[in-house]
């Protein structure tokens, strides 16, 4: 699945620094623009397949599990 999302990439003293605001505690860090949005692109990951297994947790049997996309 491929989804975008806004990266904010700030230049600080010795790192660059990107979040994204969408997804709230993703934050990521790198020594150049590219290494910052990897850092990143593996935080939203992280915290998206966290946030799946936690909502599966305790499903109900009767449940019925589909997709959705937004464009």
């Amino acid at each position: 699945m491929s989804s975008t999302f806004t990266a904010i990439i700030e230049k600080g003293e010795k790192f660059f620094i990107a979040y994204c605001p969408e997804i709230p505690g993703a934050n990521g860090q790198g020594g150049t623009k590219e290494e910052a949005l990897e850092s990143l692109r593996e935080a939203i990951k992280l915290i998206l397949d966290d946030r799946l297994e936690e909502s599966l947790k305790g499903l109900p049997d009767e449940a019925i599990r589909d997709t959705v996309t937004v464009e």
